[in-house]
């Protein structure tokens, strides 16, 4: 469902989880706000399905999972009462236009869904990973298709009505887009470079034969995943909207007081969320790089003394903000503008800074002097580019992490090594996968200096412990999560998510246990950010096409 149905008023804190449910099973032991039964004709009692409940004039949106017995139940301390919108995701089905009022007394409400009997009505509801898995084609034809979805959802493609020709254009041009346009905000490249059409026709035939441009319906069968079930239901969802309709929340970050920091991908701010009351604060970046030069940033973070650094992408320019005294600092990069092109500064990691004086970046899409990772004392405004002996595996980083001695660490989805360079000699060390076929996308740092990430390409979650010299693999359970990122929470659960099909995948790293949560709704993810604190440790999101975040807070170990 789309956020303008939804998205509550809610008391956010670790405490609520042990006043809400009790030990696994989850029998609700304090008062309920909210109550009922979710059936359908075709069913039932429904289990798995996930109910919102969103206040009259609020900007969040409480969300509970249905039972085996089709049960639902909201607890007290997340609904004050007033009136609210319902909705559901449950996917093949529909929920007519629904409302309640919630009083002081527990609210019963039990709702009857319908069964999707049109199939352009099932098709809007499909996951980019459900459609993936409908489609006829190669694996290589759908790895390329799901490289559309950095910028929107598969539906764009393939409810559209262009034959091979116009689709051909239409892959040239989208060639020319940078990796953070949307349809709100076509960001195009500074380097006009189109795919030629040799190139372009063959991936345009594929498309052109799945859309609607020689059938008024799809001529495959259309593939869902199932509802969850067990454990799965076992969560509460909390999502916030975002003020501007062309937020585009990229990566988050906590700071000292509890209020949950993101970048925006597409436009020039930098927001602040509180938690508690949903409010936003946003801080504009100043730009110096004008013109059709694709705005917004990728990584932020924040250094011990809580300052916030942003990745300024195209703009290359670090920025660093103090909330404190809400000065903002921009530190430019030292490449001359003419060799820059399509150079973006994607990564950021100041977070032991005070080991040397120095922060790690990382610079992508860019040839010549401009790319790669560099070291930077911003005191003096040093920037020192990583360099590697001649012979030397490709070491092009998609992220950068820094572990506690300010060494860093760098990976690539494409590349089936993660190596790390010594802060203080900048010399690198490379370190194999076991298996061959591309390694991980983003990651982070645990307690003990080990590297959790996400492998995109592989479908699962890696950990390189600097001890052994090693890297354990995990594969995800569903095809088509393509973790984007992952973050281990110190204790015992291992999180991630990615792009396609709108799971947050929680692994017990005791057990090898996985437990998929179906999210609310469409979320484009990218990066994740475990909050460790609690009995149990929950997971933000940042939904980058939806402009909302996203809280998951299991409710069983």
């Amino acid at each position: 469902m789309s956020r303008a149905i939804l998205p509550v008023f809610t008391a956010v804190g670790a405490t609520l989880l042990g006043l809400a449910f009790a030990g696994l099973g989850a029998e609700i032991s304090s008062p309920s706000a909210l109550t009922g039964k979710v059936t359908s004709q075709a069913e039932g009692p429904m289990e798995g399905v996930i109910i919102g409940a969103k206040k009259v004039g609020s900007s969040i949106t409480t969300w509970v999972v249905s039972n085996a017995q089709g049960q639902y139940t909201f607890p007290r301390e997340r609904l004050e009462p007033g009136k609210y919108a319902i909705g559901v995701r449950a996917v093949g089905y529909e929920l007519p236009k629904t409302s309640v009022d919630v009083t002081p007394d527990s609210a019963q409400l039990d709702l009857q869904l319908n069964k999707v009997t049109s199939t352009s009505k099932l098709a809007m509801q499909l996951s980019n990973a459900e459609w993936l898995m409908s489609l006829p084609g190669t694996g290589e034809q759908k790895l390329a298709l799901g490289g559309c979805v950095t910028c929107h959802t598969l539906q764009r493609i393939l409810f559209s009505h262009f034959n091979a020709d116009e689709m051909t254009q239409v892959v040239q041009r989208m060639s020319m887009h940078t990796n953070n346009s949307s349809p709100l905000h076509p960001w195009m490249r500074p380097v006009d470079y189109p795919r030629p059409a040799a190139q372009a026709t063959p991936f345009a035939k594929f498309l052109s034969s799945v859309n609607l441009s020689a059938a008024d319906t799809f001529q495959f069968p259309l593939k869902t995943l199932p509802r969850p079930k067990g454990k799965a239901t076992q969560v509460i969802y909390t999502t916030y909207d975002l003020p501007r309709p062309d937020a585009s929340p990229h990566d988050e970050v906590f700071d000292a007081q509890g209020n949950l920091w993101y970048s925006d991908f597409n436009s020039q701010f930098i927001g602040k969320l509180d938690p508690k009351t949903g409010k936003v604060v946003e801080y504009p970046v100043p730009q110096s790089r004008l013109g059709q030069i694709a705005q917004g940033g990728l990584q932020i973070d924040i250094d011990k003394e809580g300052r916030i650094y942003y990745g300024n992408m195209s703009q290359m320019q670090i920025v660093r903000l103090d909330p404190k005294t809400g000065k903002m600092e921009t530190f430019k990069s030292p490449v001359p503008e003419s060799e820059l092109g399509d150079a973006h500064l994607t990564m950021i990691d100041p977070a032991f800074q005070q080991v040397d004086g120095k922060i790690w970046i990382n610079v992508a899409y860019a040839t010549g002097e401009a790319g790669g990772t560099w070291h930077i004392d911003l005191a003096t405004n040093t920037w020192t580019r990583v360099t590697y002996p001649e012979g030397s595996p490709r070491a092009q980083a998609y992220d950068v992490v820094a572990d506690s001695k300010n060494n860093v660490y760098g990976m690539n989805m494409n590349n089936d090594k993660i190596w790390m360079t010594d802060g203080k000699t900048l010399k690198t060390t490379w370190y194999d996968f076991p298996t061959k076929g591309g390694g991980c996308r983003r990651g982070h740092i645990d307690s003990q200096d080990r590297v959790w990430c996400g492998a995109f390409n592989r479908n699962s979650m890696a950990m390189f412990d600097p001890e052994t010299k090693k890297v354990t693999e995990w594969k995800v359970p569903t095809e088509w999560t393509r973790p984007y990122d992952a973050q281990f929470d110190d204790k015992t659960y291992f999180w991630g998510a990615g792009m396609d099909n709108d799971i947050a995948v929680r692994m017990n790293t005791k057990t090898g246990e996985f437990t998929e949560y179906l999210l609310p709704h469409e979320t484009n993810v990218r990066h994740v950010e475990v909050q460790k604190s609690g009995p149990l440790s929950s997971m933000w999101l940042g939904d980058q096409h939806g402009g909302t975040i996203v809280r998951v807070e299991p409710l069983a170990p």
